[in-house]
């Protein structure tokens, strides 16, 4: 591509079919990229600041997470009993035991006044270091504003939105940085940030490193879409599934295991749909809690006549090979369970497991073997999405995605600010072509894009509608927005 015909801004005057085409395609592109720039800078900083959360987490709470190690340890029973005494009118939710000698156990609790704390432990002498608002921590506002922009489900769904739109500016921007005429190394594989030419220079900016980074930014989006409140709920009642058997002659509440994942994630996606069993209380054991059931039970390298309760369940899961990381949460009734979860770097070592809270049986156990194909693609794309799968590296690969997300949205900005029209208050969006192309190949792209995201399919739709018979046709309308 030579340096005169980087300028995207200049259509012949009579265009051909495939030049009507490609001017279509560069007003969608307009339009997704307006839509579009401001999420992804939000997604993009947000997603860097909890993609280091270990390291952040690490100094800003050194002094809670690390403790001097000793050879004997307290009882997590007796740990609990700490934080409660410490904090008599919370409710404890889940525990984590401390995952190396040198480290606290953390144990989360809600407050009277609805907050959602996360108590710091020393598993030697019971004392409680200090605790940590999972709400209004740097990192659990990040993630806030990264799945629903502190707004709730309208903010779920307008960042599932801008994801499949950024999809379409992913396809529509491939179409417009290939070559149309001669090809060149020069401002197609490499940028000519030489250029006196203002506009050479930023469309080479924008297009040269989206088109090496649109692998990574497709994987992003792509593993993303799955945590979404639309898409991603009705991805997971399809494919999240499991075979009715498993869970034969086990009492099932209507309550999902997804259920634990409302205050951060607990439990892996793809067991989000599995049903909550039920404790059965026996006519000696018809009461609730987690710390004084006495019925006698055999397990596994436990021994006969353990009473169930915390220390019981930890010894369990620690007995069956869930990795260090893993949770507690506790019963929050009568007919509740035990469920223990293990969400660590590597997904083919997840573990769930729900305890009957009385006769501490194991009702369901799910480990990475009992997911399907999908799932565990969909584990895997989020464990390298988050930085974890295989450390610092990943970490580092998950960050050049995000600062091409954010180059490209900067750039894309300041393209659009030079070619805008010098009067006030008008877009400058890329004219209509002249004549009216052949349809087929634009409704085949909304129809597959409407058939695989049902939201960026309704959007494409009332886009193409109000562009084709407003925004082009009624006169006020076309000086503001071409």
């Amino acid at each position: 591509m030579s340096e005169s015909s980087a300028d995207l801004n200049q259509p012949s005057a009579l265009p051909s079919l495939g030049n009507r085409f490609y001017r279509t395609v560069w007003r969608w592109h307009f339009y997704a990229g307006l839509f579009v720039i401001p999420f992804m800078l939000i997604l993009a900083a947000t997603g860097i600041i909890y993609l280091f959360k270990p390291q952040l987490d690490t100094a800003l709470y050194h002094n809670l997470m690390f403790v001097q190690s000793h050879t004997i340890a307290l009882s997590y029973t007796k740990q609990l009993q700490s934080v409660q005494q410490s904090y008599p009118d919370a409710i404890v939710t889940q525990i984590t035991p401390n995952i190396a000698p040198n480290r606290s156990t953390e144990v989360l609790l809600t407050t009277a006044d609805d907050r959602n704390l996360m108590i710091f432990v020393d598993p030697y002498t019971g004392k409680v270091l200090g605790d940590r608002d999972e709400n209004r921590n740097l990192q659990a506002i990040a993630r806030k504003i990264h799945g629903e922009l502190l707004i709730g489900k309208l903010g779920d769904y307008l960042v599932e939105l801008a994801a499949c739109w950024g999809l379409v500016l992913l396809i529509s921007g491939l179409y417009l940085w290939l070559p149309r005429h001669q090809f060149s190394v020069l401002g197609t594989l490499v940028p000519r940030l030489w250029s006196k030419n203002k506009r050479v220079f930023w469309r080479d900016l924008h297009a040269v490193p989206g088109f090496y980074g649109i692998l990574l930014i497709s994987f992003l989006i792509l593993t993303g879409l799955p945590w979404t409140g639309f898409w991603g709920e009705t991805f997971a009642q399809v494919y999240a599934q499991f075979p009715a058997q498993m869970w034969d002659d086990i009492p099932k509440s209507t309550v999902l295991t997804g259920s634990l994942n409302q205050q951060g994630q607990v439990v892996p996606w793809a067991v989000e749909q599995l049903p909550m069993p039920q404790s059965t209380a026996s006519e000696h054991n018809n009461h609730s809690g987690h710390g004084d059931a006495d019925s006698p039970t055999f397990q596994d390298g436990i021994a006969a006549g353990t009473p169930v309760n915390l220390d019981f369940v930890i010894a369990l899961a620690q007995a069956e090979g869930a990795p260090p990381s893993f949770s507690v949460a506790l019963p929050e009734g009568e007919t509740s369970v035990y469920t223990v979860s293990a969400f660590p770097n590597d997904p083919t070592q997840e573990v769930t497991m729900h305890i009957d809270q009385y006769s501490g049986d194991v009702l369901a156990d799910v480990r990475w073997r009992d997911y399907g194909l999908v799932p565990k693609a969909v584990e895997m794309g989020t464990a390298i999405h988050m930085g974890r799968y295989f450390g610092l590296a990943n970490q580092l690969l998950m960050l050049i995605a995000a600062l091409i997300v954010m180059l490209l949205s900067i750039t894309g900005a300041v393209m659009w600010w030079q070619r805008r029209p010098q009067e006030s208050g008008l877009i400058g969006a890329p004219a209509m072509p002249l004549h009216v192309q052949n349809w087929q190949t634009p409704l085949t792209i909304v129809a597959i894009l409407g058939l695989a995201f049902p939201l960026v399919g309704l959007s494409l739709v009332v886009v193409l509608l109000l562009d084709y018979f407003l925004l082009s046709r009624i006169p006020a309308l076309k000086r503001v927005f071409n």
